[in-house]
């Protein structure tokens, strides 16, 4: 009796112990896109002034989390649509913001996926948070962002502000 409750014992651990291997070699792509957004948010916050290097490196670590042809569409209230096309200029602007602003701190939140059947492009809803230091608003930004895996790392394609409905309101005049 004592052999088959020790020997169900240890097959039970195998299989929790296999099963959590499992998902540590082979994560599923909604993990892998859910880590690589939150490195995202850490790599484009910025804590303080950085030095010239650090500018440049981190830049190009923001960069890299983007595909060549990478296309942002950002429309904020208030102020002018923007548009950024390929990872150069994103490198640039990236560049110029970290050396002009003091802090900076992004969150990407309620982050919904939707995964593709082949598993190679994804599309994220999800909640932009930036809070800028010394300032005491923060911007807050529902974003769609379009996803492909290439050469086994996820990467951001396109990147557009979703018009919520209140923005929606005003552009088509209802609050008058």
């Amino acid at each position: 009796m004592k052999t088959w409750v020790w020997r169900a014992a240890g097959a039970l651990a195998f299989i929790l112990i296999a099963g959590w291997l499992w998902t540590v070699l082979f994560p599923s792509p909604d993990h892998v896109i859910r880590k690589r957004l939150a490195e995202l948010s850490k790599a484009v916050s910025i804590t303080g002034k950085e030095a010239p290097l650090a500018v440049m490196a981190n830049a190009s670590r923001v960069a890299d989390f983007f595909t060549k042809d990478i296309e942002i569409r950002i429309d904020v209230p208030g102020a002018s649509a923007q548009v950024i096309n390929g990872r150069e200029e994103l490198f640039q602007i990236t560049q110029r913001v970290r050396m002009m602003v003091g802090g900076l701190d992004v969150q990407f939140l309620d982050i919904n996926l939707t995964i593709a059947p082949d598993k190679k492009s994804a599309e994220a809803n999800l909640t932009l948070r930036v809070k800028v230091a010394g300032d005491r608003d923060q911007i807050v930004q529902e974003m769609k962002v379009l996803l492909n895996k290439l050469e086994g790392t996820w990467r951001i394609q396109r990147l557009e502000t979703v018009k919520t409905l209140s923005q929606l309101r005003r552009v088509l005049n209802f609050d008058e």
